[in-house]
């Protein structure tokens, strides 16, 4: 009897002991919810970016540029042979820009690197897409050999020429609604300013 009696009394002054620990221990369990991470790095495809007006006039870019490529690289002999070398530098670069920022707009990844304006970024390579394009069509077209790919190709040209055009009238259109915007909130934030200083103006004591 007195050996179990001192048993029980080492079981109760152990878990006495073990419960005063486990309240006193600075490591308590937490509850805080874990998220489970989705992807690689929280990478995601956005549908809506693609359904827009400049996801759709983007992929069209990117289909026409290729097809142009593809067009100007069956071509075997040429002679002279600039318009068609300035013609696929034109629409290989093309395709493979706005095939980058498609990519990086489709993933959300521009809002990983905010401190690089995009908007800005998107309506450069529109604009000098459109007159590249334009330009290198134009002397395809004035060079040719009356070839089946060389006239495609100066078909697909202008059509891409066409939209990056209208994909670069509506960026800057988006260029100017935003500083419209950004120059509203800076006046009302100016005037709120005012307003806030000459209201402690008012309610400041006179000096006798």
């Amino acid at each position: 009897m007195r050996i179990s009696e001192e048993a029980d009394g080492f079981d109760g002054e152990a878990s006495n002991t073990s419960m005063i620990s486990g309240a006193s221990s600075p490591y308590q369990p937490t509850t805080e919810p874990v998220h489970p991470r989705h992807g690689l790095g929280g990478l995601r495809c956005d549908i809506d970016y693609l359904k827009t007006n400049f996801g759709i006039l983007k992929l069209i870019e990117v289909i026409l540029a290729l097809i142009g490529f593809i067009c100007i690289e069956t071509i075997m002999m040429c002679l002279p042979c600039g318009g068609v070398y300035f013609f696929e530098f034109v629409s290989c670069s093309a395709f493979v820009v706005t095939g980058v920022l498609l990519l990086i707009f489709s993933l959300n990844l521009h809002t990983k690197v905010p401190h690089i304006n995009w908007n800005l970024t998107d309506l450069v390579n529109t604009g000098a897409s459109t007159f590249f394009f334009f330009l290198a069509s134009i002397v395809l077209a004035a060079l040719n050999h009356k070839t089946g790919a060389e006239i495609a190709a100066v078909i697909f040209g202008f059509l891409a020429t066409a939209v990056y055009a209208y994909n670069t009238f509506l960026a800057v259109k988006r260029w100017r609604l935003r500083d419209v915007r950004a120059g509203a909130v800076q006046t009302s934030e100016y005037t709120r300013a005012r307003t806030a200083s000459r209201g402690e103006m008012e309610t400041q004591p006179e000096i006798q």
